[in-house]
């Protein structure tokens, strides 16, 4: 076959021209599992905090520590990891990650005290810290272009379960506390157990041939495909001829590629997108047990309310699903965020069960329309040789602010109440739509190398 740089067949034109096979099938179960324990993960401490805060008597200035100590975790791991994808491919950065989350997230079981507690919650964060933005990367990589959102939409359908498991989990295995051992031990053991599972189906993951063109490991990309087209065929499908390749392989990029032109503006868009989705998104996740025992309700009640307020987030990554290849990105973005804004300030405002749960759900169903829609966009809009690199390190914003907002939230909770605080998440939806709205590329059913080039 012709190499890339002589206009012959690209590595990417042949991709996009794949119907859906077995193998991205068994990328996006795949993946979607890994994230599964980064949502797990990410609401798990606060699922537990009144529950922490009676094992270990923890004071006020302890509980935001405890609280952060997860998410200052995934920021390093989302710096470190992400821009070693670019380096040695998305396949084995995947298998780092939840090696080190499974081994600590295990350790942190066995805590004997808060500082025990945070240091092994830190290290497990580092772990599955870059999962969503290697996620995106990879298959944004593997699928073709005009399935590429609804297949990474599924792929996040399947990790929303993971927030309602952690909540119901929680609202199970604290009082009954199985076998004289206290009930947040056991879950920690078991996001521990499940990284182990999808460790194990990721080894069989393919390396994304996108990314080996682009490093110049042109026959190992062409055999890939090779294998992809053989799949294919062997369903019956015909082929259309592929896009002839525009540019050469080229290394992966430094840190100094993420803000020269022409993608300076988009990171610095995203990075400001990052921070302020933040606030929006997981300020309110995080925040919800803490806001529910504001208003005077008991802990088991407060990790029932939790857990079916988090029924919304599988519900609303699979409401995303018919509209992520139909309306384009950047505004589903932008409509989500304002919806989120409205139903933040409801739900703040609530003083009884049946809207505090009612707007709780909805909330959380509109935010992961929002979410699938920024996972998908965020990878999309860079080129190969940065994607992960661009991902990961503007979404390392999104886990650096929610490390910092228990200091803010937790306090301004206490303060000034419920209402103050969604008042805070909804001037940051606002600055979200503005954000995206006037700087943000389209990018709904247009093949990566139109995207990121233009």
């Amino acid at each position: 076959m012709s190499s890339p740089t002589t206009g012959g067949p690209s590595i990417a034109g042949r991709m996009d021209r794949l119907p859906l096979i077995g193998t991205h099938r068994k990328a996006t179960t795949a993946v979607g599992l890994g994230l599964f324990f980064d949502m797990y993960e990410i609401f798990l401490t606060p699922v537990l905090s009144t529950a922490l805060v009676q094992e270990f008597q923890l004071s006020k200035a302890e509980l935001p520590l405890v609280l952060a100590s997860t998410f200052l975790g995934m920021f390093v791991g989302t710096l470190l990891l992400g821009r070693l994808a670019d380096r040695i491919g998305r396949r084995r950065a995947f298998l780092l990650s939840l090696a080190v989350y499974s081994l600590f997230s295990l350790l942190g079981a066995f805590s004997t005290g808060p500082w025990m507690l945070a240091a092994t919650r830190f290290v497990a964060g580092i772990g599955i810290g870059a999962e969503p933005p290697l996620a995106d990367a990879y298959l944004s990589d593997l699928l073709p272009a005009k399935r590429r959102g609804r297949y990474i939409a599924w792929a996040y359908t399947v990790a929303f379960l993971g927030v309602p498991a952690a909540g119901f989990l929680a609202h199970w295995l604290v009082p009954a506390a199985p076998l004289g051992i206290a009930g947040w031990r056991w879950m920690f053991a078991l996001g521990a157990l499940g990284a182990v599972v999808v460790f194990l189906l990721r080894r069989g993951l393919p390396e994304s041939p996108r990314w080996l063109a682009a490093t110049g490991r042109q026959a190992e990309a062409e055999a890939l495909v090779d294998e992809f087209e053989a799949q294919a065929r062997a369903t019956g499908a015909a082929l259309p001829e592929p896009e002839p390749a525009r540019t050469a392989p080229r290394p992966a990029g430094g840190l100094r590629d993420l803000v020269a032109a022409p993608y300076g503006k988009r990171t610095a868009m995203m990075a400001a997108f990052q921070v302020l989705q933040t606030v929006g998104y997981y300020g309110f996740g995080t925040m919800v047990p803490l806001v529910l025992a504001a208003k005077g309700y008991e802990i088991t009640d407060t990790l029932l309310f939790s857990a079916v307020t988090y029924l919304g987030y599988p519900a609303g990554a699979a409401l995303s699903l018919p509209f992520v290849e139909r309306m384009e990105r950047k505004h589903l973005v932008i409509a989500s965020a304002l919806g989120m804004m409205v139903l933040g300030l409801a739900f703040g405002l609530s003083a009884s069960t049946v809207p505090i749960v009612a707007f709780g759900f909805l909330y959380t169903a509109v935010s992961n329309v929002f979410s699938n829609a920024f996972h998908i966009y965020q990878a999309e809009i860079f080129p190969t040789h940065i994607r992960a690199t661009a991902a990961s390190w503007t979404y390392s914003l999104s886990r650096l602010t929610t490390g910092a907002m228990p200091f803010v939230l937790v306090p301004l909770l206490h303060a000034q109440g419920a209402g103050v605080l969604f008042a805070v998440v909804a001037a940051a939806m606002i600055g979200v739509g503005v954000d995206i709205g006037l700087f943000g590329p389209r990018s709904t059913g247009r093949p990566l190398e139109d995207v990121s080039e233009r």
